[in-house]
């Protein structure tokens, strides 16, 4: 379960009652992973609307991506 409150998301771990926050860049990373898009069209996405470089975003959207894996927050379909 996930939450937008004010620029961040907070993500509610049901399983285990944890709570895990976003900051406004890793929040707008969830929502486009949560529209379904794949990780290219995320970073592809975000390259239009932040001014960083395609390698550190791309490690940013692997590290978060993992972390969730590990987290079992966020499921591969």
């Amino acid at each position: 379960m996930a939450r937008t409150v004010g620029d961040e998301t907070v993500i509610l771990d049901l399983a285990n009652g944890t709570y895990y926050g976003l900051d406004p860049v890793g929040a707008r990373m969830w929502q486009l992973m949560s529209e379904g898009n794949s990780l290219s069209a995320v970073c592809e996405t975000m390259l239009d609307e932040y001014d960083v470089t395609r390698e550190a975003l791309a490690d940013d959207i692997l590290r978060l991506t993992d972390e969730l894996l590990t987290k079992g927050l966020l499921v591969v379909t």
